[in-house]
């Protein structure tokens, strides 16, 4: 029987016991000793020192002892210096003058960051996107509305195009971005269909720049990749110093569009290095850039517009970035299935025919290895994964342009002045030269999809509602107090997530009262909470 824990337990033990642990150690230390005799002693080698036989042996070891002075030297004047830093340092620490001196602007500065980011925290963040771009078409000259080649006629906003030509003396340019995802036929037909009302530049941005201040080693005999190369960068240059000149003095030049249709991307490819932050995920440019290219030109990056609410499923699907929380995965995904050729994305995705969009987001899961727990296939991953392809730059799709048809806000007069100033014969032929360096799909390979029309956007702060109706709406069935979807672009952290594929970003976001609930939890609830999310969500590792 244990005796009661009054006094420390004891270390005696029976001689047995001793004697078996002293033999023990006995084997070991033999072990270690036949061990070390079979690898042999390695002593560590003296220096042999210069031999008496080589030539010049006293001028070496001058040489050696000079060495040896000045590293010596070199060490204690170090020694000093870090020594007079730290008095002056202690001078200008007693000295209550000075350190009144350097506080008072630091404590100013400190104050006015606050005052800034209380001042935006509490501000609606849609309303100072909507600022920012106002500010970014005031201060330009000439703005670029950049569009996506697959689906251009979706990605102009009306309301912003009307607030340009209302602003007096501005000239507005149409940029066709992603032009390699097109067939060249199809992206021929558009530049002859949006060249009627406004210049059009077929550009393909590169995505793979160094960043600045870094310097990167190429191969000289690597080929570059597809992405490395820049098409229409030419065109572009020579357009906008065109009308420098003509208007003789130096311009600003604004660069706005939607969410991910390359606006960033393309301001990295004029420069030739990457000055603005970018990434797979939508709407990280929050605040306008200003970025001068030379002397006479300067580009001014924008934040993205702003969605209208009342826009169609399809339009809300590709064009806002909270989207696929708002409108939910599978209604997205199912709208922009509904406007797609099914017999192209069927040979596109490699699953048999399907009757409605559940039976095609089966079929994608089964294929992709994408299950949840029990084996039954993981219909909503399908769906994420859909919508983060078709709203990513690697999946090629087209529309067809329209046969007859001209902007209400676009009359012949503001067609004429809105191509005074600009070489337009050499811009034709800069775009013909770059369609035919762009290496586009094949008509059959690609999908036919059918477009919504123009996009509507907000660009008013007063127009801008308190909560989207949808979002009521998804409130109430899920019967959570979610927290509000209340930005196009605060997903996104500025510094981060340019490496997050498009896969992580569809399934990254959780509802917080998921988060809130984990916490209050016991720890094997927390448990299977866990392990259920990483079946739900283990798609972005089965798909590469």
């Amino acid at each position: 029987m244990k005796r009661p824990k009054l006094k420390k337990a004891s270390k005696r033990m029976t001689c047995h016991k001793r004697y078996k642990i002293q033999k023990k150690v006995r084997e070991h230390h033999r072990k270690l000793r036949k061990e070390a005799k079979k690898r042999g002693r390695k002593k560590p080698r003296k220096d042999p020192g210069v031999p008496n036989s080589a030539p010049f042996k006293e001028a070496l070891l001058r040489e050696a002892e000079l060495r040896k002075q000045r590293l010596e030297e070199l060490k204690q004047q170090q020694k000093l210096d870090r020594q007079k830093e730290q008095d002056k340092k202690r001078r200008l620490g007693t000295d209550p003058a000075v350190e009144l001196c350097n506080m008072e602007p630091v404590k100013e500065e400190f104050g006015q960051c606050k005052a800034k980011k209380a001042k935006s925290s509490k501000q609606n963040p849609k309303r100072l996107y909507c600022q920012e771009l106002k500010k970014v078409i005031e201060a330009s000259d000439v703005v670029l509305e950049v569009l996506d080649a697959r689906d251009p006629l979706g990605c102009r906003c009306p309301q912003v195009e009307e607030a340009i030509v209302k602003g007096g003396q501005k000239k507005l340019v149409l940029v066709l971005n992603k032009s390699d995802l097109v067939p060249k036929e199809n992206l021929e037909n558009w530049l002859s269909y949006l060249t009627k009302e406004l210049p059009t530049v077929v550009f393909k941005a590169s995505t793979n720049l160094k960043d600045k201040g870094k310097r990167i080693k190429i191969k000289k005999k690597a080929a570059p990749f597809k992405s490395e190369v820049c098409v229409g960068k030419e065109g572009l240059w020579k357009l906008l110093e065109g009308f420098q000149e003509t208007y003789g003095k130096a311009i600003h030049v604004g660069v706005i569009g939607f969410p991910n249709v390359g606006k960033s991307s393309i301001i990295n490819s004029l420069k030739q290095e990457r000055i603005c932050n970018v990434g797979v995920s939508m709407g990280l440019t929050r605040y306008m850039q200003v970025v001068p290219l030379d002397k006479q030109i300067t580009i001014i990056d924008s934040p993205s517009f702003i969605v209208s609410p009342l826009n169609s499923a399809i339009a809300l699907a590709l064009r806002s970035p909270a989207s696929i929380e708002v409108v939910k995965p599978m209604e997205a995904a199912s709208a922009i299935l509904s406007h797609a050729d099914a017999r192209q994305v069927v040979l596109k995705f490699t699953v048999p025919d399907f009757k409605n969009s559940l039976e095609f987001f089966t079929s994608l899961a089964q294929r992709r290895g994408l299950h949840q727990k029990g084996g039954s296939p993981n219909v909503e991953g399908a769906a994420k994964l859909l919508w983060s392809e078709w709203t990513g730059a690697s999946l090629g799709y087209f529309c067809h342009p329209p046969t007859s048809w001209t902007p209400p806000h676009f009359n012949e007069s503001i067609v004429t002045d809105m191509k005074w100033g600009f070489n337009l014969e050499e811009l034709e032929k800069n775009n013909a030269h770059s369609i035919q360096a762009i290496r586009g799909p094949r008509l059959a390979s690609s999908i036919l999809f059918q477009s919504s029309g123009l996009t509507n956007g907000v660009i008013e702060e007063k127009d801008i509602p308190e909560e989207l109706p949808k979002q009521k709406e998804w409130k109430q069935e899920e019967g959570g107090d979610y927290e509000d979807v209340n930005t196009d672009q605060e997903c996104v952290d500025e510094g981060d997530s340019s490496d997050m594929s498009p896969e992580e970003e569809a399934c990254e976001a959780l509802p917080e009262d998921c988060q809130s609930d984990k916490q209050s939890a016991p720890s094997f609830i927390l448990d299977k909470m866990s392990e259920e999310e990483d079946d739900a969500y283990d798609f972005s590792t089965d798909y590469v």
